[in-house]
Protein backbone atom coordinates (compact mmCIF):
# COMPACT_ATOMS: atom_id res chain seq x y z
CA UNK A 1 0.00 0.00 0.00
CA UNK A 2 1.24 3.50 -0.86
CA UNK A 3 -0.74 4.96 2.05
CA UNK A 4 -0.65 3.25 5.45
CA UNK A 5 -3.02 4.03 8.30
CA UNK A 6 -2.22 2.82 11.79
CA UNK A 7 -3.68 3.43 15.24
CA UNK A 8 -1.52 4.20 18.29
CA UNK A 9 -3.67 4.57 21.38
CA UNK A 10 -5.60 7.82 20.86
CA UNK A 11 -3.59 8.82 17.77
CA UNK A 12 -4.04 7.78 14.14
CA UNK A 13 -0.96 7.84 11.92
CA UNK A 14 -1.22 8.28 8.15
CA UNK A 15 2.05 7.50 6.35
CA UNK A 16 2.88 8.00 2.68
CA UNK A 17 4.84 4.87 1.82
CA UNK A 18 6.68 5.46 -1.46
CA UNK A 19 10.19 6.31 -0.23
CA UNK A 20 11.70 5.15 -3.53
CA UNK A 21 9.69 7.93 -5.24
CA UNK A 22 10.16 10.44 -2.40
CA UNK A 23 6.52 9.78 -1.48
CA UNK A 24 5.31 11.64 -4.58
CA UNK A 25 1.57 12.03 -5.12
CA UNK A 26 -0.22 10.33 -7.98
CA UNK A 27 -3.96 10.70 -8.47
CA UNK A 28 -4.39 7.13 -7.23
CA UNK A 29 -2.50 7.99 -4.05
CA UNK A 30 -4.59 11.12 -3.56
CA UNK A 31 -7.66 8.89 -3.61
CA UNK A 32 -6.01 6.54 -1.10
CA UNK A 33 -5.33 9.49 1.17
CA UNK A 34 -8.97 10.50 0.88
CA UNK A 35 -10.12 7.01 1.82
CA UNK A 36 -7.74 6.95 4.77
CA UNK A 37 -9.05 10.30 6.01
CA UNK A 38 -12.61 9.01 5.76
CA UNK A 39 -11.55 6.04 7.87
CA UNK A 40 -9.88 8.30 10.45
CA UNK A 41 -13.06 10.36 10.79
CA UNK A 42 -14.91 7.23 11.86
CA UNK A 43 -12.29 5.79 14.20
CA UNK A 44 -13.57 5.63 17.78
CA UNK A 45 -11.19 6.99 20.38
CA UNK A 46 -8.91 8.83 17.95
CA UNK A 47 -8.21 12.36 19.12
CA UNK A 48 -5.53 13.50 16.69
CA UNK A 49 -3.99 12.49 13.37
CA UNK A 50 -0.27 12.44 12.58
CA UNK A 51 0.69 12.66 8.88
CA UNK A 52 4.18 11.71 7.75
CA UNK A 53 6.22 10.20 4.92
CA UNK A 54 8.26 7.01 4.90
CA UNK A 55 12.04 7.19 4.73
CA UNK A 56 14.43 9.93 5.79
CA UNK A 57 14.55 12.01 2.59
CA UNK A 58 11.05 13.26 1.96
CA UNK A 59 7.72 13.99 3.57
CA UNK A 60 6.28 14.26 0.06
CA UNK A 61 8.08 15.57 -3.02
CA UNK A 62 4.89 16.69 -4.78
CA UNK A 63 2.83 15.60 -7.75
CA UNK A 64 3.78 13.00 -10.32
CA UNK A 65 4.67 15.33 -13.22
CA UNK A 66 4.20 12.61 -15.86
CA UNK A 67 0.53 12.37 -14.92
CA UNK A 68 0.02 16.08 -15.54
CA UNK A 69 1.07 16.10 -19.19
CA UNK A 70 -1.20 15.67 -22.19
CA UNK A 71 -4.38 15.91 -20.16
CA UNK A 72 -7.57 17.53 -21.39
CA UNK A 73 -8.65 20.85 -19.93
CA UNK A 74 -11.50 19.29 -17.97
CA UNK A 75 -9.22 16.53 -16.66
CA UNK A 76 -6.75 19.10 -15.36
CA UNK A 77 -9.47 21.00 -13.54
CA UNK A 78 -10.83 17.78 -12.08
CA UNK A 79 -7.31 16.88 -10.95
CA UNK A 80 -6.99 20.18 -9.09
CA UNK A 81 -10.42 19.70 -7.56
CA UNK A 82 -9.50 16.17 -6.49
CA UNK A 83 -6.41 17.37 -4.65
CA UNK A 84 -8.34 20.22 -3.07
CA UNK A 85 -11.21 18.01 -1.98
CA UNK A 86 -8.91 15.39 -0.45
CA UNK A 87 -6.87 17.92 1.49
CA UNK A 88 -10.04 19.74 2.55
CA UNK A 89 -10.99 16.56 4.41
CA UNK A 90 -8.27 17.46 6.89
CA UNK A 91 -10.21 20.64 7.66
CA UNK A 92 -13.38 18.63 8.19
CA UNK A 93 -11.92 15.95 10.44
CA UNK A 94 -13.41 16.01 13.92
CA UNK A 95 -9.87 16.06 15.30
CA UNK A 96 -6.76 18.14 14.63
CA UNK A 97 -3.94 16.90 12.40
CA UNK A 98 -0.19 17.31 12.72
CA UNK A 99 2.15 17.07 9.72
CA UNK A 100 5.54 15.60 10.63
CA UNK A 101 7.79 16.94 7.89
CA UNK A 102 10.93 14.84 7.82
CA UNK A 103 12.52 16.01 4.55
CA UNK A 104 11.37 17.48 1.25
CA UNK A 105 7.86 18.95 1.22
CA UNK A 106 7.49 20.32 -2.28
CA UNK A 107 4.44 21.22 -4.35
CA UNK A 108 1.55 18.95 -3.38
CA UNK A 109 3.59 17.75 -0.43
CA UNK A 110 3.85 21.27 0.95
CA UNK A 111 0.12 21.70 0.29
CA UNK A 112 -0.62 18.52 2.23
CA UNK A 113 1.38 19.89 5.17
CA UNK A 114 -0.39 23.25 4.88
CA UNK A 115 -3.77 21.51 5.03
CA UNK A 116 -2.91 19.98 8.40
CA UNK A 117 -3.80 21.88 11.55
CA UNK A 118 -0.18 21.99 12.75
CA UNK A 119 3.27 21.31 11.30
CA UNK A 120 6.40 20.00 13.02
CA UNK A 121 9.63 19.70 11.08
CA UNK A 122 12.99 18.01 11.41
CA UNK A 123 16.06 20.23 10.92
CA UNK A 124 16.46 18.63 7.47
CA UNK A 125 12.97 19.62 6.29
CA UNK A 126 12.75 21.82 3.20
CA UNK A 127 9.50 23.38 1.97
CA UNK A 128 8.67 24.80 -1.43
CA UNK A 129 5.96 25.50 -3.99
CA UNK A 130 8.09 25.29 -7.16
CA UNK A 131 5.22 25.07 -9.67
CA UNK A 132 6.18 28.44 -11.18
CA UNK A 133 9.36 26.80 -12.50
CA UNK A 134 7.18 24.48 -14.58
CA UNK A 135 4.98 27.26 -15.90
CA UNK A 136 2.24 26.39 -13.40
CA UNK A 137 0.82 27.57 -10.11
CA UNK A 138 -0.10 25.51 -7.04
CA UNK A 139 -3.40 23.72 -7.50
CA UNK A 140 -4.11 21.81 -4.28
CA UNK A 141 -4.68 24.75 -1.95
CA UNK A 142 -1.25 26.39 -1.74
CA UNK A 143 -2.29 29.82 -3.03
CA UNK A 144 -5.05 29.97 -0.44
CA UNK A 145 -3.59 28.33 2.66
CA UNK A 146 -0.06 29.75 2.56
CA UNK A 147 -1.06 33.46 2.72
CA UNK A 148 -3.55 32.66 5.47
CA UNK A 149 -0.70 31.15 7.43
CA UNK A 150 2.26 33.50 6.82
CA UNK A 151 0.76 36.59 5.17
CA UNK A 152 0.28 37.66 1.57
CA UNK A 153 3.70 39.23 1.00
CA UNK A 154 5.77 36.27 2.15
CA UNK A 155 3.43 33.82 0.42
CA UNK A 156 3.70 35.66 -2.90
CA UNK A 157 7.48 35.69 -2.67
CA UNK A 158 7.66 31.94 -2.03
CA UNK A 159 5.15 31.11 -4.77
CA UNK A 160 6.44 33.55 -7.40
CA UNK A 161 10.12 32.64 -6.95
CA UNK A 162 9.57 28.94 -6.35
CA UNK A 163 12.41 29.02 -3.85
CA UNK A 164 13.02 26.52 -1.08
CA UNK A 165 12.40 27.34 2.57
CA UNK A 166 14.59 25.70 5.19
CA UNK A 167 13.22 24.37 8.46
CA UNK A 168 14.69 27.26 10.46
CA UNK A 169 13.14 29.88 8.17
CA UNK A 170 9.85 28.00 8.15
CA UNK A 171 9.72 28.19 11.94
CA UNK A 172 10.69 31.86 11.94
CA UNK A 173 7.92 32.91 9.53
CA UNK A 174 5.27 30.70 11.10
CA UNK A 175 5.11 28.06 8.38
CA UNK A 176 5.87 25.40 10.99
CA UNK A 177 5.01 25.39 14.67
CA UNK A 178 8.28 23.85 15.80
CA UNK A 179 11.58 22.40 14.55
CA UNK A 180 12.31 19.18 16.38
CA UNK A 181 15.68 17.62 17.15
CA UNK A 182 15.55 13.87 17.61
CA UNK A 183 12.66 11.48 17.02
CA UNK A 184 10.02 13.38 15.04
CA UNK A 185 7.31 10.76 15.49
CA UNK A 186 7.77 10.79 19.27
CA UNK A 187 7.79 14.59 19.31
CA UNK A 188 4.64 14.64 17.17
CA UNK A 189 2.83 12.34 19.55
CA UNK A 190 3.90 14.47 22.52
CA UNK A 191 2.79 17.65 20.74
CA UNK A 192 -0.59 16.15 19.84
CA UNK A 193 -1.15 15.05 23.38
CA UNK A 194 -0.67 18.62 24.56
CA UNK A 195 -4.21 19.26 23.30
CA UNK A 196 -5.88 15.86 22.96
CA UNK A 197 -6.84 15.91 26.60
CA UNK A 198 -9.29 18.75 25.95
CA UNK A 199 -12.85 18.47 24.67
CA UNK A 200 -12.84 17.16 21.10
CA UNK A 201 -15.97 19.04 19.95
CA UNK A 202 -14.78 22.25 21.62
CA UNK A 203 -11.42 21.97 19.88
CA UNK A 204 -13.31 21.51 16.63
CA UNK A 205 -15.32 24.66 17.34
CA UNK A 206 -12.06 26.53 17.99
CA UNK A 207 -10.62 25.36 14.68
CA UNK A 208 -13.76 26.40 12.79
CA UNK A 209 -13.77 29.84 14.42
CA UNK A 210 -10.13 30.49 13.49
CA UNK A 211 -10.63 29.23 9.94
CA UNK A 212 -13.52 31.62 9.40
CA UNK A 213 -11.38 34.57 10.46
CA UNK A 214 -9.97 34.91 6.95
CA UNK A 215 -11.52 37.57 4.75
CA UNK A 216 -12.30 35.23 1.87
CA UNK A 217 -14.11 31.96 2.48
CA UNK A 218 -11.78 29.10 1.67
CA UNK A 219 -14.23 27.48 -0.75
CA UNK A 220 -14.35 30.65 -2.86
CA UNK A 221 -10.59 30.96 -2.82
CA UNK A 222 -10.13 27.34 -3.81
CA UNK A 223 -12.54 27.72 -6.73
CA UNK A 224 -10.49 30.65 -8.00
CA UNK A 225 -7.30 28.63 -7.61
CA UNK A 226 -8.75 25.69 -9.55
CA UNK A 227 -9.77 27.96 -12.44
CA UNK A 228 -6.43 29.82 -12.62
CA UNK A 229 -4.31 26.67 -12.28
CA UNK A 230 -6.34 25.23 -15.17
CA UNK A 231 -5.62 28.31 -17.29
CA UNK A 232 -1.91 28.07 -16.43
CA UNK A 233 -1.88 24.47 -17.58
CA UNK A 234 -3.08 25.54 -21.03
CA UNK A 235 -0.10 27.82 -21.73
CA UNK A 236 2.83 26.94 -23.94
CA UNK A 237 5.15 27.71 -21.05
CA UNK A 238 3.51 25.00 -18.95
CA UNK A 239 4.17 22.46 -21.69
CA UNK A 240 7.76 23.66 -21.99
CA UNK A 241 8.27 23.59 -18.23
CA UNK A 242 7.01 20.03 -17.86
CA UNK A 243 8.95 18.85 -20.91
CA UNK A 244 12.15 20.40 -19.56
CA UNK A 245 11.57 18.73 -16.21
CA UNK A 246 11.37 15.31 -17.84
CA UNK A 247 14.41 16.05 -20.03
CA UNK A 248 16.39 17.27 -16.99
CA UNK A 249 17.22 20.68 -18.48
CA UNK A 250 16.37 24.28 -17.78
CA UNK A 251 13.13 25.42 -19.42
CA UNK A 252 13.08 28.23 -21.94
CA UNK A 253 9.92 30.17 -21.23
CA UNK A 254 8.57 32.53 -23.90
CA UNK A 255 5.69 34.12 -22.04
CA UNK A 256 3.16 32.22 -24.12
Amino acid sequence: MSVELTHENDLAVLSLNRPEALNALSFAILREIGEALDAVAGMPGVRALLVTGAGDKAFCAGADIKELRERRLIDQKRGAELGQSVFAKLDRLPMASVALVNGYAFGGGAELALACTFRLASPAAIFGLPEIKLGLIPGYGGTQRLPRLIGEGRALEIIMTGRAVTADEAERIGLVNKVVEGDLREAGAKFARSFTRYSLPVMEFARRAVQRAADLPLAAGLETEAELSTLAYRTEDAEEGMRAFEEKRKPEFRDG
